[in-house]
């Protein structure tokens, strides 16, 4: 099995995808510094990506063609500015010239360069693109790449390598981080902490996780205070601004932190925590659409449940207990979710909506459990709960964006991770039916029947209604 960080699952990017925008966009980093190392980037002239499977029927619409691009431009979608983004792209459009890697100009042309192989899938996976570089001699270099979900890509020929990385404590199953905890006689977050100390400092542990809660609460209150109409032709209007608005009833602030304490200070009834909880993940996948940046958790589509859920732990909670109680539940969500990648998928292109939006309202449910006083059992058994209650859901972007019905999945995977939460902490987990171990397996099974138009392609599902007008918008 793979060793993955909790910051493999969280990882600060552009949107709106993280399998099409930011695995493409790191798949074209990847190559540069290849041809890099062997000493050919000097000799290229010409450069092409060749999109397959599911990048290519739903790329435009997931920006995969700007991730391209922008990679082989030599822009980060860490540090890239957000307001460049657009502008970059136009421009490279407009003069058909790449800056490759930001030091060599080349005569490109994104709709010759680009091309989209809408009928041609590869055999690893439905993510798949190619990359060629061409040289003054008249030779060249191509590599082929596979984006599996949460900003990941693995190189072909790499498909099965095994790990490297020998942690303290090695979890595959959710049955090893039980066992873990039981023995070490430690909550979840402890056990994943040692493992973090493999990769990295417990300084850099710590200002790294709240650096992934900055960028989270940015979102949303970027999200909460933008008003308009998203990207991409559907003209979906955003809510999280006026909702928020209405919600503060005129309560005035400065900053992110202000603005939090006017929600602290607020109604607490249950009606009005559901519209604060909504509303944060409506401003976080809002903000995505727009190509904003955000944070894979674990991807970009479902990207608002776990900032919303946590902004819920962090506003209406008393146990909250501030930079302590975020590092504790960044880690713990972390491990559920390599624990879903590893024995499930956390791709849509190959599991349908439940790999992302289930996936993360596993990790949310499991974390707050944890944060909210819950043994590691009933952390377990919460994460199992918003799972099973997710399997099955399809993958049917509108027009190939993440927007309808994607935004609005968020909000409904929210709530159900404080519910799964609220059911777990009333329960005895020896006295559940179904395992966490058992909830990823059916999750994979559900998966690989799952009919491919279901899976992230816009061949099926709301996307076909609406495309022959059974659906108004």
């Amino acid at each position: 099995m793979e060793r993955i960080s909790v910051f493999d699952i969280f990882k600060i990017g552009i949107g709106p995808s993280s399998s099409h925008t930011m695995g493409p966009w790191r798949a074209a980093q990847r190559f540069l510094r290849e041809i890099g190392r062997d000493g050919a980037f000097d000799h290229v002239q010409a450069v092409q990506v060749d999109l397959y499977g599911s990048l290519a029927k739903t790329g435009k619409g997931h920006g995969t063609d700007l991730a391209v691009i922008l990679g082989l431009n030599g822009d980060d979608p860490v540090t890239i500015p957000v307001d460049q983004v657009q502008t970059k792209l136009e421009h490279i459009r407009h003069t058909k010239t790449l800056n490759l890697g930001g030091r060599k100009e080349l005569p490109f042309d994104p709709d010759q360069d680009v091309v989209f192989l809408f009928n041609e899938t590869l055999p690893y996976h439905a993510n798949a693109l190619t990359f060629r570089a061409f040289f003054r001699n008249g030779a060249g270099v191509s590599q082929t790449y596979y984006s599996v979900g949460g900003g990941f890509v693995v190189k072909e020929g790499e498909e099965n390598l095994a790990a490297t990385v020998v942690l303290p404590f090695p979890i595959d199953r959710g049955a090893d981080l039980s066992r873990w905890c039981r023995e070490e006689g430690q909550a979840i977050h402890d056990v994943v902490f040692q493992n973090e100390r493999t990769w990295r400092s417990v300084e850099d542990i710590r200002s790294g996780l709240l650096e992934i809660w900055a960028v989270m609460r940015q979102c949303i209150y970027t999200g909460c205070h933008t008003d308009g109409v998203l990207p991409g032709g559907l003209n979906v209007t955003r809510r999280a601004h006026p909702l928020s608005l209405k919600l503060l009833k005129g309560k005035t602030y400065a900053d992110p932190d202000e603005w939090m304490a006017r929600i602290r200070e607020g109604n607490h009834s249950f009606q009005h925590i559901l519209k604060w909880v909504s509303c944060f993940a409506l401003a976080v996948n809002e903000e995505n659409a727009a190509f904003s940046r955000v944070v894979t958790a674990p991807t970009n589509g479902a990207a608002g449940v776990i900032p919303a859920v946590l902004m819920y732990y962090a506003c209406f909670c008393e146990e909250f207990d501030g930079e302590d109680g975020i590092i504790r539940f960044l880690l713990t969500a972390g491990e559920f979710g390599s624990l879903f990648k590893k024995g499930a998928t956390i791709s849509a292109a190959m599991g349908g909506c439940q790999a992302e939006i289930g996936v993360s309202s596993a990790m949310a449910a499991g974390a707050l459990t944890a944060c909210l006083g819950g043994s590691a059992g009933q952390a377990m058994m919460a994460a199992e709960i918003a799972m099973e209650h997710h399997l099955g859901m399809t993958c049917d972007p509108i027009g190939g964006l993440v927007q309808v019905p994607c935004i609005e999945r968020n909000t409904m995977g929210a709530i159900k991770a404080i519910t799964a939460c609220q059911i777990a902490l009333e329960s005895d987990p020896a006295k559940a039916k179904v395992s966490l171990d058992a909830v990823i397996k059916t999750m994979k099974e559900t998966a690989d029947d799952m009919h491919h138009k279901y899976k992230e392609t816009a061949d099926g599902g709301l996307a076909v209604q609406f495309s022959v007008g059974l659906v108004e918008c």
